[in-house]
Formats: structure tokens, sequence, C-alpha cells
């Protein structure tokens, strides 16, 4: 007889048994999975799934059981412990070659990389919010794009946006809504509305679920960093240029230019290669805008959070317009209190 059972992930010894599990898939235990759904047989594990947020990762199934509606069984209560915490809307990635598997349980393909790794979904919300990107299509024959973090909002992102502004009819920027970052989704963007206040031909789109966030791409059947890197760029872009660019008619996207860090350059050469693939519609192009400098260093967020470890409000007031500055002096009154 098949069981099912709920393990925390704070459950140490059963979380142990779980890793033994995944290792003979050649796959890892993610980090942040909150719990796992377990089926056992005869007290051995023959099947589990975790769940970290609004993705279902971890999943694997014993071969002896595979065909044998195991999978939907699975699902199905991963899915009863996502509804029961709230999540209604939920992605999923699983490798290319079990797509068919999932379909069958209710979730919808979007995009894959490569032949590693594709992402899914189970209420398919993706078609409504295309749907509500049309809506804001602006018409002209050059739409550029910038997708953003601003953690926080500097005048390098200002200089970044205004560039892109001057050459294009019309802008999209989009917000990344995901809560990794020092300041919270909810200040980076009252920030960069407050900075990009007076500007016509501009459109900021709140955060969506759909400009991936590196929080929740999966590693654990990914060895080689590198790979997991380039995975991650190739999926995001994919998504970007098949369903959501070609509702807005975006023709250019644009970038900051990376003098310091290796693996942001290659991002944005990569960014290039998939955004303009011949033969592949609609094509992109990848502009790269000079970053400014300040003292002789590039105007970065990174510096801004490293100058208010130090306390530095003079050097902030160099890297930033007065509606960041403003935020981040109270921040810091605050935490001297």
């Amino acid at each position: 007889m098949i069981t099912f059972s709920l393990v925390p992930s704070t459950s140490t010894l059963r979380l142990a048994k779980i890793k033994e599990f995944l290792a003979l898939f050649e796959l890892e235990c993610s980090e942040d999975v909150e719990s796992f759904v377990v089926a056992k047989e005869d007290a051995k594990i023959i099947a589990c799934g975790g769940i970290a947020g609004k993705v279902l990762k971890d999943i694997a199934i014993d071969g002896l059981y595979q065909g044998k509606h195991l999978a939907l069984k699975l699902m199905s209560e991963l899915l009863h412990v996502a509804y029961e915490a709230g999540r209604q809307e939920l992605f999923l990635f699983t490798k290319p070659c079990y797509v068919e598997v999932f379909e069958d349980c209710g979730f919808k393909y979007i995009t894959q990389a490569a032949k590693t790794i594709a992402l899914m979904e189970n209420h398919q919300n993706l078609e409504p919010y295309c749907k509500s990107l049309r809506a804001l299509r602006v018409k002209g024959n050059k739409i550029g794009s910038l997708v953003v973090n601003c953690n926080p909002f500097t005048l390098g992102h200002l200089h970044l946006v205004k560039s892109a502004c001057a050459t294009c009819d019309w802008v999209h920027l989009f917000v990344v809504k995901e809560d990794a970052s020092y300041f919270p989704y909810v200040t980076r963007l009252a920030l960069i509305r407050e900075g990009l206040e007076g500007i016509k031909n501009l459109t900021i789109h709140e955060g969506s679920d759909y400009i991936i966030s590196k929080a929740t791409f999966p590693t654990y059947f990914i060895k080689d960093k590198r790979k997991i890197d380039s995975l991650f760029t190739e999926l995001d872009l994919n998504l970007f240029r098949n369903h959501l660019a070609p509702q807005l008619g975006i023709t250019h996207r644009f970038v900051g230019e990376e003098p310091l860090c290796v693996v942001t350059h290659e991002y944005n050469q990569q960014m290039k290669k998939c955004l303009a693939q011949v033969g592949v519609m609609p094509s992109i192009e990848v502009v790269e805008i000079k970053r400014i400098y300040h003292a002789n260093e590039p105007i970065s967020a990174s510096r801004v959070r490293k100058a208010m470890q130090d306390g530095d409000i003079e050097l902030i007031s160099h890297l930033v317009p007065s509606s960041t500055l403003y935020a981040i002096q109270n921040i810091l009154k605050k935490q001297e209190k």
C-alpha cells in the first residue's frame, strides 16, 4: 500500500532520507524547499516532490513505479498542500522529457532552454497577462524595453532609462518582482516611479511572475555553475522574446554596459545572441549603454549599498537622485534608533 506524508524541511532525519532518495536520480535537495510530499511503500520512499513558494521542484519517482499513475497522485498531493497554504498559481521546472507527464497532471508548457530544462504552470495565467500587455501597446517604429531590479534606484539607472527614451518612440520598463533584494519590491517600485516622474514616453510595468527570478530557478539537477547561469538566461529570454515582447511590439532591449563584473558581461553577450537569433521572430536588438561614473568609479546600486554600510551620505548624494537619497536617509535614521 502506498502512503503519502508531509515532511517539513526542519525534520532533519527525514530530510536526510529524502536527500538519499534524490541522489539516486543525481538530484540535489534545494535549500529553499519548505516541505516535501513523500510517497512510501513498505517504509521505502518511492517518490517525492518539494514546494518552495510558488514553485514545485525536487520531483522524483522510482523507475519501477513510473507509468503507474503515481505521478498524478504525487502531484495531487503537492497541489493540495500548496492550495492549503493559499498558493493557487504554481510553476514547475522539469526536464523536457517529462513535460508530457506533467501535462497529464494539468500543467501547461511555457518555454524551455536548450534540451535541459522546461518551465510549466498550472493556472495558465500567461495568456491573460499577455492580453493585459497588449492593452498597453503604443504604436511606433522603435519600441524599447528594460528589465531592472534597482536595488536601489540610482543616477546610473536614470541615465540608462533616459538614454533609451531619447532614442525610442516608446519604452517599456519591467521591474523584477522577486523580494530577494536589500530594498523590498514595494520600495524599489516607488523609488523607480519617483525617479522617472516626468518622462513622457515610458510605461513602468509592475512586477510579474513571468520576468523570471533567479531565486526560483532550479539548480538541483544542474551541477555546472556556468551552465546554470547560461540556462537561466536562455529560459528567461525565450519567455521574454516569444511571449512578452510581441504583445508590446518591442524591437530593442537596453542594458547597462558592465565594465567590472565578468558574469554580467557574459549575460549581456548571451542576451544579444538569444534575442537576435537569425530566423527566429521576433528579433530584438540589444543595446548596451555606457555607464556613468563618479570619482572614477561606475555608479552602481552595489556601491550605494556599500556607502550605506559606511554611513557615507556625502558619497550617496552623488550616486542617487533626491528621492532615493531621502529614502536612504530615513532608513539610516531608523537604524540609528
